[in-house]
């Protein structure tokens, strides 16, 4: 079975999936894996240009999990969406040293659900799992994991709700 954890940068998908490699999951990182994919360069966004398509299709799927803001694109068995309070999130980004203007454009895709939304246009309900890990320590963040991938928890999303923050991502 392929999980993917994605989510906003800042939500803490690398540092959950370092858990679960701990805790003796196969962890594949989306960075090791697009190099080849990338079509481009966006210096005002410090960002790079992934042809997701064409990574999609050609990636070879695994028993384990791949940890990646691209990871839903995937075909995954679940998926795992970690969500963060906006101004959590904001406080967690600024060590990153990216432009205020990523920094923006960040929050507010979190604000916006946009990693939901997308992951919820490419697999269907029941294989999305959604986490707020705003007050959650990242063991308990994967032992909520742990618990979607054997069953334990069923397939939850959509009651994060931080529309209240539209007005202070400005």
């Amino acid at each position: 079975m392929m999980v993917g954890i994605t989510g906003t940068p800042g939500t803490g998908k690398t540092s959950v999936a370092a858990e679960l490699e701990r805790r003796g999951y196969r962890v594949v990182h989306l960075i090791d894996t697009v190099q080849p994919y990338i079509i481009e360069e966006d210096r005002q966004r410090q960002t790079l240009v992934v042809d997701v398509e064409r990574w999609a299709d050609e990636f070879e799927p695994f028993d384990g999990i791949i940890e990646g803001h691209l990871a839903h694109y995937l075909p995954c068995d679940k998926v795992v969406v970690l969500r963060c309070r906006p101004d959590i999130l904001r406080a967690r980004l600024s060590p990153r040293e990216y432009p205020p203007g990523k920094v923006w454009e960040n929050v507010e895709a979190e604000t916006l659900d946009i990693i939901l939304i997308e992951t919820l246009e490419e697999h269907p309900g029941e294989q999305v799992f959604e986490v707020d890990t705003t007050a959650l320590s990242i063991g308990e963040c994967a032992d909520l994991i742990e618990q979607f991938i054997r069953g334990e928890l069923l397939s939850s999303y959509g009651s994060i709700d931080w529309t209240d923050y539209l007005d202070r991502t400005a």
